[in-house]
């Protein structure tokens, strides 16, 4: 695993960034304190990101990385849920219906001059940053995985030398 994500797996994030940070707020209720959700499933998909993108390429999968992010979705979603020591009460939120205006007619000046003058807000830069994020967590987790799996491996093999040791040698 690259310390940098890949474009594709930028372009997917950016992508499907949106609708996941929605479903998360939907499914737990709007919770603030659940926030933390899409960046595990985003994490997730990022530890899987090769096998995905095989799957994608090999098995003609185009939507691979999209099922395995539901997926993970419903899985740490239901995580969450499990976790919670009381009952959880989930609300759609639904977007006001009616929003009054702030000005009169037309405005103020400013806000009549907002739709001329293009906007500051660099296109992309939050989906980038949950990208690189996600990915520096999925690759400390990968790390931890190799560290040990390296251990587990030194006390097998210690074990095995101890057990054959043994095995040789006889007590005549």
């Amino acid at each position: 695993m690259d310390d940098e994500p890949p474009p594709g797996y930028v372009t997917f994030v950016a992508t499907h960034l949106d609708d996941l940070r929605r479903e998360t707020n939907r499914l737990v209720g709007g919770d603030t304190e659940a926030a933390h959700i899409y960046m595990d499933v985003l994490a997730d998909v990022a530890g899987h990101w090769r096998r995905l993108s095989w799957r994608r390429r090999l098995l003609g999968r185009p939507d691979a990385a999209r099922e395995y992010l539901q997926h993970r979705l419903a899985v740490r979603t239901k995580q969450w849920r499990d976790e919670q020591i009381y009952e959880v009460d989930v609300r759609v939120l639904r977007p006001p219906a009616y929003s009054p205006e702030v000005y009169g007619r037309g405005g103020s000046l400013a806000l009549r001059k907002a739709g001329l003058v293009g906007g500051t807000v660099r296109s992309g830069v939050v989906a980038r940053a949950d990208a690189g994020i996600a990915w520096c967590q999925a690759y400390r987790r990968q790390q931890w995985h190799a560290v040990g799996r390296r251990i587990v491996f030194g006390v097998l093999l210690i074990a095995t030398l101890i057990q054959t040791m043994q095995w040789l040698s006889v007590d005549y």
